[in-house]
């Protein structure tokens, strides 16, 4: 087993349709309602203390916030450094990792803000009962 600090093969088999593939929960922490937008957020920001985040991911609570800088820390999407400033603070900012991850999000983030007229007119087409 790789340990964090040697990266695993390139050529080892992930299949995220894998039931036990170790690249579901990553792809769930970097896709759930709060992953993407924190990620996208911390690529605008760049350096951000943990209010800054939160005032730019509106609806979030900060336990929420908490829970999920911790999970992109942990897979590597995030870094968390403490400021021994007066008084201490924590800043986050994204790993290199983590940057090539937030730009893709974004271009989703992006195809979905253009689509989202077809997309409305969709859910209305299906709630009038027109698609079934």
């Amino acid at each position: 087993m790789a340990d964090a600090q040697t990266p695993t093969p390139v050529d080892e088999d992930f299949d995220v349709f894998a039931r036990d593939c170790p690249s579901r929960p990553a792809l769930e922490h970097i896709t759930g309602r709060w992953g993407v937008l924190v990620l996208a957020a911390l690529r605008e920001l760049g350096v951000a203390r943990f209010g800054e985040v939160r005032r730019k991911v509106d609806g979030i609570s900060e336990k929420m916030l908490s829970q999920t800088l911790h999970t992109l820390e942990r897979d590597g999407f995030a870094d968390r450094t403490v400021v021994a400033a007066m008084p201490p603070h924590v800043e986050y900012r994204l790993t290199p990792l983590g940057g090539e991850t937030a730009a893709k999000l974004l271009d989703l983030i992006e195809h979905l803000h253009h689509a989202m007229p077809a997309i409305l007119a969709a859910q209305d087409r299906y709630d009038a009962g027109g698609d079934r």
